[in-house]
């Protein structure tokens, strides 16, 4: 990297509000299964747990509507607990930037990355997306046609970045976004909350904007010939384990 380096970390906590649709075919979907922590995951953005480490990406990002410029990866990863529902992003960023701050900004406008979940596969058109930029600032909505009444729940979210936020005149390497999301989140939506060992879901996992190369990129391929996220059909599918991350033991050697 060159000039400068900051470290920006950034912790958001967020309280939302929900409401909670058939089923699609998912033979050409991207599936993947979600293991358990073997340990506590802090929302700190260092994704320095065995847990992570151990964790599985759900594999590349595809840019179905390339036209010039890199391709900068992103490389995501899913756990889960009794509680929350982790999410990790590493992704490639040559310039960061981002100026948004308000809660629910066009944060999509900034580097930011997009979670999209329906906890109920037999209701598709009933799914919550959120995005977070790497300023920490969260912009959540649910995709919900019938209202079932409001609730509480918090979502925590923080990003490291790694190298200069908003200049332009020196090349970055990237940043890291973690998210946990209580599954009380879904209450009013997911068979089970806290998932059954077994249970499926569907999601979709997004990258998007920046000032300096822009490009959308995403896990499932939401194959429209123009960008666009908001299609629940197109969501890659998931299974929650039973069977935690193996992580690994590391022995101390002992004295003859």
């Amino acid at each position: 990297m060159r000039g400068s380096r900051n470290t920006l970390i950034v912790v958001t906590l967020l309280a939302t509000r929900a409401v909670v649709s058939a089923t699609a075919p998912t033979a050409d979907l991207p599936e993947h299964t979600i293991m358990r922590a073997a340990g506590p995951i802090a929302i700190d953005g260092r994704i320095d747990e065995p847990s992570w480490g151990a964790a599985a990406a759900v594999g590349d990002f595809v840019f179905p509507w390339w036209v010039a410029g890199d391709k900068e990866q992103t490389e995501a990863r899913l756990l889960w607990d009794d509680v929350n529902l982790y999410i990790s992003f590493v992704a490639e960023d040559g310039h960061i930037s981002a100026i948004h701050t308000d809660r629910d900004a066009a944060v999509s406008q900034d580097d930011c990355v997009e979670v999209f979940i329906m906890p109920d596969t037999t209701h598709i058109r009933h799914y919550y997306n959120f995005e977070v930029n790497v300023l920490g600032t969260i912009l959540d909505r649910f995709q919900l046609s019938e209202p079932t009444g409001a609730y509480t729940s918090q979502l925590a979210t923080a990003t490291q970045i790694d190298g200069t936020l908003n200049d332009e005149s020196d090349e970055d390497t990237g940043f890291v976004t973690e998210i946990a999301i209580p599954f009380g989140s879904f209450i009013d939506t997911a068979p089970n909350v806290p998932p059954k060992p077994g249970d499926t879901w569907r999601l979709n996992l997004y990258r998007i904007g920046g000032r300096v190369n822009a490009q959308y990129s995403q896990w499932s391929n939401t194959g429209t010939p123009q960008p666009k996220y908001h299609v629940p059909e197109r969501f890659g599918v998931v299974h929650f384990s039973a069977d935690s991350v193996a992580t690994k033991t590391v022995e101390t050697p002992t004295a003859d």
